[in-house]
């Protein structure tokens, strides 16, 4: 089976959509949920930038932005965490699949950026995600 990284950042945002609903409507809730949101949402939608890349330059400096946003919504799940922003257990096992989930993707886009200097990636606009 093909494994698609731009489905795999989609369910991601969705999953960061959901788990900021249950933020409390405190401002600390609203402002961290805020950051999350969109570092959280970013991720899929650079990647899909990257796919539509118009150069092998392109689809690289998108993937680093994968990446920064993946390392960033990781930093934000685990203020999340460590602030105790939630108190019920599944809201908090859910908050710990996503920054597991946020680990693993930038592994994933750290993968990809290191291969811009292996000869074997294609060049041009022929560097697409699958």
């Amino acid at each position: 089976m093909e494994y698609d990284i731009k489905d795999r950042t989609a369910v991601f945002g969705i999953q960061v959509v959901k788990l900021i609903k249950k933020f409390p409507k405190t401002t600390i809730g609203l402002i961290i949920g805020r950051q999350l949101l969109r570092s959280g949402t970013s991720i899929g939608a650079n990647c899909e930038e990257a796919d539509a890349a118009s150069s092998r330059k392109d689809f690289f400096h998108k993937i680093s932005t994968c990446l920064k946003e993946a390392k960033e919504t990781k930093y934000w799940l685990d203020i999340t965490l460590k602030a105790e922003i939630f108190y019920k257990s599944e809201e908090v096992e859910f908050a710990k699949q996503l920054y597991r989930e946020s680990i693993e993707l930038s592994k994933i886009f750290g993968s990809i950026g290191r291969k811009k200097d292996n000869k074997n990636v294609s060049s041009g606009s022929e560097a697409h995600i699958v």
